[in-house]
């Protein structure tokens, strides 16, 4: 860590903006692309299993709710309690109180995330066949996503201390520091997994290991930046005397990425139930085929609009509105023309991004097709995800809440139950454009209002 220079976190405040928001965001970007594979380099390697690719492929797809509402936890402790250090740091430059403040949400951050790692192994493990079920699995599927699952319960205490505490890196500047964990886990990841699917035999059972160790070795070095002298904020023994003054303030922030994250897992679970029933099981595995495409759309967007908002929330708490205006003009700017051109590409070659993740010419048939209407409502989806990175990061959890509703809740679930009973089972695959036409539509307005009511009040 000594080699990397760290940012100092008055410079949210000072220096030059474009070339601090790339500063800010390339690393960010880089931690969600190496973070990715994590995601997706386990079913690359399982999707071309020889004699059991497809029905391994969707059982670990079938794994995806419960790895989503894992990490919702993690959102709520690291997405709740960072933008709320960083505008304690933008205020420490007026206040010097505001470090011993800062401090407190951290280390009531750190309590949360061993809290939640507790009560979700004993859960998981507990009742893994229930959620597996409930879920869309079927006899041929089960056994490969109680494999992957239960192993992968095992490590949550890794994912969340990975997870959770990487936002309390980046909100002091150091996004570089937090781009270097998620490379580490990352890279041992792809090394760790062809040894122990193929090499070792273990299969999908060596995917699981392969994640759980990887993670654990991340979250070692995240542990050894938090005692550097490069962090401001430090692990102690306090996080064993939760504040629950502190605790509420983070869950009024951090329930809005548990929302979006925990009602994707909802998602998740509608969607793998209604083409099970409605087309079997080579169904269920071409959603899984198509959530790992969109994870490549949505990666790059998400990465740099994280890496921005630690940079509107310290210019916020710091009373500098100009430098905020201009930070969120930018990134609404940068973030439409990646994502634009980047659907483009999936819609042209839609073969070839499915092609990534199976050799298997059946799900290729059905997924390629449908991703091209899936996807459909990326083109607008980097305008509600943006005004999410600002609610967040301004505190206006409310707003963020109704936005993750109004998209997930209100209108996705629900089109994605209905739809297959009256127009068969490929009407599943248009309710995430339907749905995300709709929110982005209604966050534009609500930023553009937002944003005026700051500006006039702060002229």
């Amino acid at each position: 860590m000594g080699r990397i220079r760290p940012m100092k976190t008055e410079e949210l405040g000072s220096e030059k903006l474009l070339p601090l928001m790339f500063r800010l965001a390339l690393p960010s970007l880089a931690s969600y692309l190496i973070n990715i594979l994590y995601s997706v380099v386990d079913r690359v390697y399982i999707g071309h299993l020889s004699s059991t690719s497809s029905a391994a492929l969707t059982g670990v797809g079938l794994c995806l709710p419960v790895l989503q509402m894992i990490s919702a936890f993690s959102a709520f402790a690291g997405s709740g309690g960072a933008p709320l250090c960083a505008i304690e740091l933008g205020k420490k430059e007026k206040d010097q109180s505001a470090q011993n403040q800062a401090q407190k949400i951290f280390t009531n951050a750190f309590f949360l995330l061993i809290l939640f790692s507790v009560i979700i192994t004993i859960a998981v493990l507990l009742f893994y066949k229930e959620f597996l079920f409930a879920f869309g699995a079927s006899e041929n599927t089960f056994p490969y996503a109680r494999d992957y699952l239960c192993i992968y319960a095992g490590g949550t205490i890794f994912v969340q201390l990975a997870l959770g505490l990487n936002p309390f890196i980046s909100c002091q500047g150091h996004a570089k520091t937090a781009m270097i964990s998620v490379f580490i886990g990352a890279v041992l990841n792809i090394a760790l997994d062809p040894l122990f699917i193929f090499i070792l035999g273990m299969g999908v059972k060596g995917a699981a290991w392969a994640t759980v160790i990887s993670q654990g070795i991340s979250a070692l070095w995240i542990f050894f930046f938090f005692y550097s002298k490069n962090s401001c904020l430090k692990i102690n023994m306090n996080i064993f005397k939760p504040d629950f003054s502190v605790i509420i303030k983070i869950a009024a922030l951090g329930i809005s990425p548990f929302v979006m994250t925990i009602t994707e897992s909802g998602v998740y679970a509608v969607y793998n139930y209604g083409l099970h029933k409605f087309g079997g099981d080579y169904y269920v595995g071409a959603m899984t085929l198509i959530q790992n495409v969109q994870l490549i759309l949505y990666v790059p967007l998400a990465g740099f609009c994280s890496g921005i908002q630690p940079l509107i929330s310290y210019n916020y708490g710091a009373l500098k509105y100009s430098r905020m205006k201009f930070v969120i003009s930018r990134m609404l700017f940068i973030s439409g023309i990646i994502e634009v051109l980047l659907v483009l590409s999936v819609r042209l070659f839609s073969k070839y991004y499915i092609g990534i993740f199976t050799s298997d010419r059946n799900l290729t048939s059905i997924a390629a097709p449908m991703l091209r209407f899936y996807i459909l409502g990326m083109y607008l989806m980097w305008i509600q995800h943006c005004a999410q990175t600002v609610f967040v990061a301004l505190g206006k959890a409310k707003i963020s809440v109704f936005i993750a509703c109004l998209r997930k809740i209100v209108l996705l679930i629900p089109l994605a139950f209905i739809l297959p009973y009256i127009f068969g089972v490929k009407a599943i695959f248009c309710a995430e454009p339907c749905a995300t036409f709709c929110s982005a539509t209604t966050s534009a307005f609500v930023l553009f209002f937002l944003c005026k009511k700051i500006w006039k009040e702060n002229v």
